[in-house]
């Protein structure tokens, strides 16, 4: 049970209102030892995350050390951190409480939640580590105190208190989660670490701070954690359901739109090729129920639980939706697919110092204006033999010595070929579509810079 704690005075408000400090009154009775206390449970999983990722600088390929947080959750040595803290790391390491070091892999991430779950490599017969608990119930309200640890600026573990400002924060990059905003500073380095309660419990994971001036921060709550965390451990990603809707709530106050409707969430639209368009859902349908279980979405702030809902859903089984349409109510079945299948998985091509995904309606809209498949330059690598050859992310790659690239396996045998005739001509041609226009390059990959 979290514990409500009331400060009289100057105290209070001292430390409801960020920045104001209580010089002439003293903190209530108890004050102090409950949150040492809840500290003290807490902080012993605190960890220190030290990344190693790869980078091509100048033509040399150079390695880059980033620093985080993150909290032990089980006494087997997982800990939750974030997407952006481990993205791309080539090895990761990580300090505990005690002093002790392990290194650590990647169990599962999530870039749209900026979540990710690791496991620290223990040698056979170490002793059950310290591990926080996670309180997965949403009972945090406006007002709360919680703390903020970590190890920030990449110095010895901190934490820092303040209150729950807002316990629904809804943000443009929310699709599938809304956040808990607080005035505890959450400085760079602490991503990661733990949001914890008066009880002693982590309540979320810190992932962004320094916003509005430095004085508002924002963690993952709990229970989106909770949803989340069973498929990081099967999949190695949350790897979320799609049906391809677009989707309006009743009231939208920013763009001024309202629906004189008691519940229910309006589908605007469906994706081409979606399993949505192709079950028949139309612009104004209305969904008031999934398998029978009510729905409403009636702000900006409920969608992205709304949408969590939709994205957990088992793939391939037919899931019945019960709609309202002109007035009348019907049940279309629809079977949700795989995200990640609709994304497509990233192909690398070292020689040539690039990478490339499949055009896709997440990620590449911009792209998808101009066609509507394909392949396109995902990342280029610094000074590489893409970017000698002024080749740029988001070309869409058209053709390789005049093959056609429509698919990531065919460029993954166009490069394999062009491997096996490096001796002889490491030379190649590549016709792509940058912003409407229809240009070619070509490439001299005869230096290896992955080696240099």
């Amino acid at each position: 049970m979290i514990q409500r704690i009331f400060l009289p005075g100057l105290a209070a408000g001292a430390l409801l209102f960020a920045g104001c400090a209580a010089q002439n009154a003293a903190p209530a009775p108890g004050f102090q030892q409950i949150v040492s206390e809840a500290g003290g449970k807490v902080f012993p999983a605190v960890v220190y995350i030290q990344v190693v990722t790869g980078n091509l600088k100048s033509g040399r390929a150079q390695n880059d050390v980033v620093s985080g947080s993150g909290v032990l959750i089980t006494p087997d040595g997982e800990l939750l951190s974030n997407w952006h803290v481990v993205d791309k790391a080539q090895s990761i390491r990580c300090l505990l409480n005690d002093g002790r070091a392990f290194t650590a892999k990647v169990v599962g991430l999530d870039k749209d939640l900026d979540l990710s779950l690791l496991k620290l490599d223990l040698p056979e017969g170490t002793p059950p580590l310290p591990y926080a608990a996670i309180d997965y119930e949403d009972r945090l309200t406006e007002g709360d105190f919680v703390m903020a640890m970590g190890a920030p600026w990449g110095l010895n573990r901190s934490v820092s208190i303040g209150i729950v400002s807002c316990a629904s924060r809804y943000l443009p990059e929310g699709t599938y989660s809304l956040w808990y905003q607080t005035d505890a500073s959450i400085s760079p380095g602490n991503s990661g670490g733990p949001l914890v309660n008066t009880d002693g419990k982590v309540v979320g994971i810190n992932t962004l701070g320094m916003l509005m001036g430095g004085t508002v921060g924002f963690s993952i709550p709990a229970p989106t954690i909770r949803d989340a965390l069973p498929r990081l451990r099967e999949y190695g990603k949350v790897n979320w359901a799609w049906l391809g809707f677009q989707l309006q709530p009743l009231r939208d106050f920013n763009r001024d739109i309202y629906f004189d409707f008691p519940d229910g969430v309006i589908v605007s639209g469906t994706e081409p090729g979606s399993p949505a368009r192709k079950a028949g859902f139309l612009p104004n349908d209305r969904i008031v129920a999934i398998d029978g279980k009510p729905v409403t979405v009636g702000t900006n702030e409920e969608m992205p639980g709304f949408r969590r809902m939709l994205g957990l859903l088992p793939f391939g089984k037919p899931v019945a939706f019960t709609v309202v349409r002109e007035g009348k109510t019907v049940v279309i079945d629809a079977a949700p697919v795989a995200k990640g299948e609709v994304e497509g998985e990233e192909v690398s091509c070292p020689r040539w110092g690039f990478t490339a995904k499949a055009i896709n309606r997440f990620d590449t809209p911009n792209l998808h204006y101009y066609r509507n498949s394909g392949v396109y330059i995902y990342g280029v690598s610094d000074f590489g033999n893409a970017a000698q050859a002024e080749l740029r992310p988001n070309d869409i790659l058209v053709s390789i010595d005049g093959e056609p690239v429509n698919t990531p396996a065919e460029l993954e045998t166009l490069y394999r070929k062009a491997m096996e005739r490096l001796d002889t001509n490491p030379k190649a041609t590549f016709a792509v579509l940058r912003n409407g226009r229809m240009i070619q390059r070509v490439m001299d990959f005869s230096n290896d810079y992955e080696k240099e």
